[in-house]
């Protein structure tokens, strides 16, 4: 049961409780919600209540731009504005015997019952005119043989028996024309037999239709549970009514609702320790860390964002930054949120819309694409994202702009560059070739996926290599394209050793 409550110029009033509960317990409940500043949109509190109005409370925010019903759904599920019941639903069913049932089965045992008394009264009733009916058909013979029928009555000794054989009549309908008095033989007598005759045929043609028909055996019921609800109807005055409305269950708010989103950044240490920072202006290469410890990552995002976390062994793990230590300290090891195994190290830490396209790749040359969603889990041990070869890594996700998006892949000697919507949509996996890699080679450690890079196809890159600098435009990039999973072309002459690489995205 839920508390009746409107709006009356910004305010919330609340005019009626579940039934037991204090308007004063309610709004202890509400004002120690406030102290802990939990409910930082309510200002005020007030309890108007008064001879006149019984049950007044009134909850006042703390502008016109609050959300009313997402703060009243948070106070039913957080206090006694919402109250829930215990009833024992024991009863006899249409088996006789007595036990537990559910509403549902309740109501369509009822059903059930009401159904067959409602066609066995209509049964009733067509037993009832069918035999009148047959009553008047033997009276309407003797109307029409009047004089003969009077002369057996006088002159027979055994009237019954002659009318019987002389008219083909049953022993009720002869017994009702021995029963006629004189003054029902005039003729206006047969003039409302006839009448009657003619409304026990039409009603029988009606209950005929009723039992034979179950669209209008449905209509009959309805309308007479209908007219039950009528007759039974009280006024609100009289009694407490509480009506059966369908709603969504109440849902407290998070810390995410209460408070606003504001820019994040999520710091990763290489011995995996993390924090939080506000704002995305920070250094966290500059951050204070523990003796031996240095910075690895940092992801920014928005308060409202999980950051997912990847380990070396393809699994991933999400977090809530609102529950993440303060920048200002060391942070906390990442062991204490996750179960993990001993030989897996995180390497990424990622913070995005759910709906951000993400690659997905590893150093044996195979990768996929998937959403930010597909990276979520609250399960503790994380969630298998990526199958990987044996000895091989994962590298660094990728975020996607567009569908024009071109992925420029780099081998220790050989370079390819395709679209990268000619990989998959996966939600965990191995994923597809992006470019073909020697196993042998690979596990010997000469040869695998290096460099994996997103580009339009109006950038520019830039090689570094030692001190060596090598720009290559668009156009120049164009004679690497081929198909995904191909080998690709050889690196330019003295790109042997890269060591950097700038996209150059034009304004």
């Amino acid at each position: 049961m839920r508390a009746i409550w409107n709006k009356e110029e910004t305010n919330v009033v609340i005019t009626a409780l579940p039934h037991q509960v204090s308007g004063a317990k309610v709004l202890e409940q509400i004002a120690g919600q406030m102290r802990s500043k939990k409910l930082p949109m309510i200002e005020d509190l007030r309890d108007e209540s008064n001879h006149e109005n019984p049950t007044r409370l009134v909850i006042i925010p703390r502008s016109n731009r609050i959300d009313l019903d997402q703060v009243m759904s948070h106070l039913f599920a957080t206090t006694d504005l919402e109250k829930s019941y215990r009833i024992n639903m024991n009863m006899i069913g249409l088996d006789n015997r007595p036990s537990v049932k559910g509403l549902l089965t309740i109501l369509s045992e009822w059903l059930v019952y009401r159904c067959d008394t409602v066609r066995r009264r209509l049964n009733y009733r067509l037993d009832n005119v069918q035999r009148r009916l047959h009553i008047l058909q033997g009276l309407l013979t003797a109307f029409l043989n009047i004089d003969k029928v009077i002369d057996i009555i006088r002159t027979e000794d055994d009237a019954k028996s002659v009318l019987i054989n002389c008219f083909s009549l049953s022993e009720s309908q002869t017994e009702a024309i021995l029963e006629l008095k004189l003054r029902q033989l005039a003729k206006l007598e047969e003039k409302k037999l006839r009448g009657e005759e003619a409304e026990y045929q039409q009603e029988l043609a009606q209950l005929q239709m009723l039992l034979e028909s179950k669209a209008a055996f449905n209509q009959l019921l309805k309308k007479e549970i209908q007219a039950d609800t009528a007759a039974c109807h009280h006024q609100q005055n009289h009694c407490r009514r509480s009506p059966l409305i369908q709603r969504d269950d109440a849902k407290a708010m998070n810390e995410h609702d209460i408070q606003p989103s504001e820019p994040v950044t999520v710091v990763l240490s290489k011995m995996g320790w993390v924090r939080s920072a506000k704002g995305h202006d920070v250094d966290p290469s500059g951050f204070n860390y523990k003796a031996g410890d240095c910075f690895r990552t940092a992801a920014q995002g928005k308060s409202n964002q999980p950051a997912v976390f990847i380990d070396s062994t393809g699994r991933s793990y999400s977090l809530d930054p609102l529950t993440l230590p303060s920048a200002r300290g060391q942070g906390e090891p990442l062991t204490g949120r996750f179960i993990s195994s001993t030989e897996a190290v995180i390497e990424y830490v990622l913070m995005a819309d759910n709906d951000q396209q993400l690659l997905l790749s590893s150093d044996a040359g195979y990768g996929f694409i998937c959403h930010f969603s597909d990276l979520i889990t609250k399960n503790r041990a994380g969630k298998a994202l990526m199958a990987l070869p044996s000895n091989a890594k994962i590298l660094p996700p990728l975020k996607l702009h567009g569908a024009d998006d071109m992925l420029l892949s780099i081998t220790t000697g050989r370079i390819l560059m395709f679209p990268a919507a000619d990989l998959p949509r996966l939600t965990k996996g191995k994923g597809n070739k992006i470019i073909s890699i020697s196993t042998q080679e690979r596990m010997a450690g000469s040869d695998n996926l290096r460099w994996l890079l997103r580009l339009s196809a109006q950038a520019s890159v830039t090689f570094y290599s030692g001190k060596r600098k090598l720009t290559l435009k668009p156009e120049e990039l164009k004679k690497f394209n081929a198909k995904r999973g191909s080998k690709g072309s050889l690196l330019p002459r003295g790109l042997t050793r890269i060591d950097r690489i700038e996209v150059l995205e034009p304004v």
